[in-house]
């Protein structure tokens, strides 16, 4: 004898939600900028022109002029990840940075990644210099002998 078993609306919407919840979990992966091909950098070398780079490498992300010293070429590459309602994050950066010299012809040539950037927040214009991170007592400390009205709040009353 075959026993059927029929499951009930509710259990269908259970199993349902669930699924639901577990794929906002996944992280979406996204690739920003500039898609090297593989091997594309290693074809590079000294004294090459900007039409060869070019020719090699596409079109920069970005160029700069220093000083009348020189071009420069920059390919960027981002790599971000996001889950669901939190904040993206970045979990790869790469930069190839392509210099020139004044006949325009490659005179260096260099990749960087996401471990040899440095944070700059754009909204205050201002880097964080190695040395001035302060922990949490010194922040607290910092106006203590500074003001008669407590820590942190005289420098403000001050100005």
């Amino acid at each position: 004898m075959i026993r059927t078993t029929r499951l009930s609306a509710s259990t269908w919407f259970a199993t349902a939600t669930i699924a639901i919840l577990l794929s906002a979990c996944s992280p979406t992966v996204e690739h920003r900028g500039y898609i090297a091909k593989p091997g594309a950098f290693n074809q590079i070398n000294n004294g090459m022109s900007k039409l060869e780079v070019e020719g090699i490498l596409g079109s920069p992300s970005t160029t700069a002029s220093v000083n009348f010293q020189g071009d420069s070429y920059y390919y960027i590459t981002s790599v971000t990840e996001s889950r669901a309602f939190l904040q993206p994050r970045e979990t790869d950066r790469e930069v190839i940075a392509i210099r020139f010299d004044q006949g325009g012809q490659v005179r260096s040539f260099a990749q960087y990644g996401l471990q040899d950037g440095r944070i700059i927040d754009v909204n205050t214009r201002k880097s964080v210099v190695t040395g001035e991170e302060t922990g949490i007592l010194g922040q607290i400390f910092r106006g203590i002998g500074n003001s008669k009205v407590g820590p942190g709040l005289g420098d403000n009353l001050n100005r």
